[in-house]
C-alpha cells in the first residue's frame, strides 16, 4: 500500500521546512491588506493587495526579506496555527490544522503550480490596487464585502 501524503499523516508542528512551503498553494490571498475590528477581533480582507506581489505569478518578489522590507508581513509558522483563523477558508495551512482536505486545484495534488491561478482561486480574481498606489486611510474604502 502506498505511503499517505505528508499532510495527512503529520501535523504542521511535524512537517519539514521544505513540506511547509510546499503547502503554499500560491494563491497569495494572505498578501491582501487586512483591517481587525478593535472590538470585536473580527478581520475583514480588502482588494489591496501588497507592493511586492508579482502580479504574473502571484508569487512575492521579495520573499526572503519580505518581512523586513514590509514590517506588517505576517511570517507564517508552524507554531502560531492556532491564530491561522485569519487566512482565507482555502488556505492550505489553515485547511490541514481544521483536518480538512486539501482543494483539487492545489499544486500538490494538480502537480502545476499555475493550477491556483486557473481555478480563480488566487488573488488575481480580487485585487484591485497595490498598497503603494494608495493611502492608508483610503483602504478602509476598499473592504470586501
Amino acid at each position: 500500500m502506498a505511503q499517505e501524503v505528508f499532510w495527512r499523516r503529520k501535523t504542521l508542528r511535524e512537517m519539514t521546512p521544505k513540506e511547509w512551503e510546499s503547502l503554499c498553494d500560491g494563491c497569495a490571498l494572505c498578501c491582501l491588506h487586512k483591517i481587525e475590528d478593535e472590538d470585536t477581533q473580527e478581520v475583514f480582507y480588502t482588494t489591496v493587495v501588497c507592493h511586492l506581489l508579482d502580479l504574473n505569478n502571484c508569487r512575492c518578489t521579495e520573499y526572503e526579506k519580505r518581512c523586513q522590507l514590509v514590517p506588517s508581513c505576517i511570517k507564517l509558522a508552524p507554531q502560531d496555527v492556532e491564530e491561522f483563523g485569519w487566512l482565507p477558508p482555502s488556505c492550505a495551512y489553515r485547511l490541514v490544522h481544521e483536518g480538512k482536505d486539501l482543494p483539487e486545484w492545489h499544486p500538490l495534488l494538480s502537480g502545476d503550480t499555475q493550477s491556483v491561478i486557473r481555478a480563480n482561486a488566487s488573488v488575481l480574481s480580487y485585487y484591485e490596487v497595490r498598497d503603494n498606489e494608495i493611502t492608508e486611510e483610503q483602504l478602509i474604502h476598499f473592504v470586501i464585502d
